[in-house]
């Protein structure tokens, strides 16, 4: 996208303080990304924590995408904990961007990238195929339909490597919620799993291009070799539900 489009045609976020938590907002009554500014790696929401959950799956995937920088709690987290993983950040927002600095978001290098575009655009036509796709966009109407199309998921599947994975934040009160998750099914087909958070009101879809899921077998989980105890506990819990649910699938 030129960066020259006209910024006037985005909704301008704002940032909301308090003493233990800085929160991006595009509304006050829905949170888009919060961070506590103590520890600015650490996945502060709950469906954060889940999509993360893609580490059971793939834990050192050598390329990612994502879609949606917001306060950059995934790209962050994905930089830290995955120093081998090169890692590309797609958004539309040039608002949201220009934010980066105040949600401690890493500058570009030779492994990590923030450029403004269009997400679908952007998986109909990759640079290159990835290991793991990371869908997070919404804007101040909620989830953009380009971004829930079914031409978008095609789109998506096709942008993976064999193997790769698909991982999509999803509000379960969307008016078209279910519409999605079918879509996602066509797309993938049996190769899908879908895990809610505790306050179901957000889902988590992960859809693999190949068969990780159905092979998925359980085990005792561990620490990665490059996140802090502190990190992993946070995780365990949100690891352990989607563990579960892949465990539970495979027994189906």
């Amino acid at each position: 996208m030129p960066e020259s489009q006209d910024a006037d045609a985005f909704v301008k976020p704002f940032v909301y303080e308090t003493l233990n938590t800085k929160a991006l907002h595009f509304s006050i009554c829905e949170i888009q990304s919060r961070m506590q500014p103590q520890r600015p790696y650490a996945l502060d929401l709950e469906y954060t924590q889940t999509m993360m959950g893609v580490l059971l799956l793939n834990p050192q995937p050598e390329r990612l995408a994502m879609i949606g920088l917001g306060g950059g709690s995934l790209a962050k987290f994905c930089y830290r904990h995955l120093p081998r993983t090169r890692i590309k950040v797609v958004e539309i927002n040039p608002h949201v961007i220009a934010l980066r600095e105040q949600f401690c978001i890493p500058p570009d290098d030779e492994r990590f990238k923030v450029r403004r575009g269009d997400g679908a655009d952007f998986v109909r036509m990759p640079p290159y195929p990835v290991d793991v796709l990371m869908v997070d966009g919404f804007d101040a109407e909620g989830q953009p339909p380009a971004l829930c199309s079914q031409r978008f998921y095609d789109d998506c599947c096709e942008a993976l490597q064999p193997e790769g994975i698909l991982v999509v934040n999803l509000h379960t009160g969307h008016r078209d919620y279910e519409v999605c998750v079918e879509r996602i099914r066509r797309s993938f087909g049996a190769e899908m799993l879908v895990v809610s958070d505790l306050d179901c009101s957000n889902s988590i879809v992960f859809a693999c291009r190949g068969h990780l899921i159905s092979r998925y077998r359980p085990k005792a989980l561990r620490r990665p070799r490059h996140v802090d105890e502190a990190t992993w506990r946070e995780l365990m819990p949100a690891f352990a539900r989607v563990a579960g649910a892949l465990q539970r699938q495979g027994l189906q």
